[in-house]
């Protein structure tokens, strides 16, 4: 894959829905890489990572997509990185409070080849 490629950190604790969205990324030559968690994440990213895209799911056991959203947010060093949030629940209070504190996206699971050059878009 190419150095230049875009890179996408996916952040889930579902193991199938890590699957889907990694093969569909990787279908259109992004690089990927996984995390089954926000604490990991956090702690991936802290690490100077070039990540272009963060696609994190919103229900996680100990600290939710919005709480990584707004640790990604709150960080200078971070705070550019777009931040997509995926979820297999469609609420509307959940969807604007992410939107509002500053998710490029809400989308439902699992993720599509269709959604991809939507999400390419916010790189």
């Amino acid at each position: 894959m190419a150095a230049n490629a875009p890179h996408v950190l996916v952040v889930d604790d579902s193991f199938m829905d890590r699957l889907v969205a990694t093969r569909v990324l990787k279908s259109y030559n992004i690089r990927v890489t996984i995390m089954e968690g926000p604490n990991q994440a956090w702690e991936f990213l802290n690490a100077d990572h070039d990540v272009d895209l963060i696609l994190s799911d919103y229900c996680m056991p100990g600290m939710t997509g919005y709480d990584l959203l707004m640790e990604v947010k709150e960080s200078p060093k971070l705070k550019d990185i777009p931040m997509v949030i995926m979820s297999s629940d469609n609420i509307p209070e959940r969807m604007k409070k992410c939107l509002d504190a500053g998710a490029k996206e809400y989308i439902l699971k699992p993720l599509n080849v269709v959604d991809v050059p939507r999400l390419l878009g916010y790189i």
